[in-house]
């Protein structure tokens, strides 16, 4: 499966907006999906969790009953710096195209993208540029 980004932004806003100190994000399948996900397949879902977990995005995922629920406790550090420079939808633009431009979709090349473009948007604040 090719890795979508919006997907991979769509989860952890989601997560970032269901899950507190006593509550984790869950995923039932067969049941309504928050709002931002439902046009995904439960397959692209599961893809892209597993994805955000093995680039330490997420923390304690655990599938249940052949993957038609699942549970995500919350953001990783790295999620949450990565979340923090692609939440502005037109900075989330300026990522999506460069790395179009560059020809790298993956999920280290999309979080160095994210993290330059919000260093340059910070150096351009103090005249730096």
């Amino acid at each position: 499966m090719r890795l979508n980004s919006d997907c991979v932004r769509d989860i952890l806003l989601a997560i970032e907006k269901d899950v507190d100190y006593h509550r984790i994000l869950e995923l039932k399948f067969d049941d309504t999906l928050p709002d931002n996900l439902q046009k995904y397949s439960a397959e692209e879902l599961l893809y892209h969790i597993r994805e955000c977990k093995i680039a330490n995005l997420i923390i304690d995922v655990h599938s249940f009953d052949g993957g038609k629920y699942v549970t995500i406790a919350d953001l990783s550090p790295d999620g949450h710096q990565f979340l923090a420079n692609i939440r502005n939808d037109n900075i989330w633009g300026k990522v999506k195209k460069i790395a179009g431009v560059v020809g790298s979709n993956s999920l280290s090349a999309v979080t160095q993208i994210a993290s330059n473009v919000v260093t340059e948007l910070i150096k351009a604040q103090f005249g730096i540029i």
